[in-house]
């Protein structure tokens, strides 16, 4: 069964956040997680195995903020991200996403990034981790609806995976650009993606109207990844206010 017959038939579980388990197993403030994959490679498949033994299905690569403007080894990244998840998944019926989030700056009219360029950002990394042996694209946090287009173009212009996306919407049920649920599912839709959703921003309560919003206009499967609550500093580290139980009730 491919990625799009398992969240067609039934419901498909995510894994969870890498930052905040890395920082509490050393990674330092302002060290780039990605590193770890080269560096700390049997601490990412070890963080990998914890989710699929959790009972996570996809598991996404450890390159959110992977792209050429960032790092100049870029493919050496990449290409170990992609071996160490699939790694961790030998023995599980799990899906390696390549993990895609925003460059770190604001396009054009609004900051200096032309479009055009974040397209070829994104299609540098997509090409990678297509070659590199990903399941699927996963476009994720992204809070500005310009900056998705490029990364969506990218992946359909760049491979033949599957492509999901989701959106970090504020408290407002918008985007920081101004986009809600609606204008996203059409545009996203219009584009050829084959999940669409949220994550991240807030937990699962907060997001359970973005959701109803979405299924209202969504044609295809949809996407929820909250965060446990808001993220509070306790000691250097991220700590979340909503337990497991909680969680796994509103979910």
């Amino acid at each position: 069964m491919n990625i799009l017959e398992k969240i067609s038939s039934s419901i498909t579980y995510c894994d969870g956040g890498a930052g905040t388990l890395l920082q509490s197993w050393g990674l330092k403030a302002g060290e780039y997680p990605e590193i770890w994959n080269i560096t700390k490679p049997e601490k990412i498949i070890e963080m990998h195995r914890l989710y699929l033994e959790a009972g996570a299905q996809i598991i996404t690569s450890c390159t959110f903020g992977a792209n050429r403007l960032k790092f100049d080894n870029l493919e050496e990244i990449i290409t170990a991200a992609i071996r160490n998840a699939k790694t961790a998944c030998e023995g599980y019926d799990a899906f390696v996403a390549l993990d895609i989030g925003p460059t770190g700056r604001m396009l054009e009219p609004l900051g200096d990034l032309p479009f055009e360029e974040a397209v070829s950002v994104f299609a540098e990394t997509v090409r990678i981790g297509a070659k590199a042996g990903a399941d699927l694209v996963l476009i994720e946090t992204m809070n500005d609806s310009y900056e998705t287009k490029a990364a969506v173009l990218a992946a359909k212009e760049n491979c033949d995976l599957p492509v999901f996306v989701t959106n970090a919407y504020s408290d407002n049920g918008k985007l920081m650009t101004g986009a809600d649920p609606a204008a996203m599912v059409a545009m996203l839709e219009g584009l050829g993606v084959d999940a669409i959703g949220m994550n991240c921003s807030m937990g699962p309560s907060q997001m359970l109207e973005i959701a109803a919003e979405t299924a209202k206009y969504a044609s295809v499967p949809i996407i929820v990844n909250p965060n446990a609550g808001l993220p509070k500093m306790v000691d250097g580290k991220s700590v979340f206010d909503v337990d497991a139980e909680e969680f796994s009730d509103i979910m």
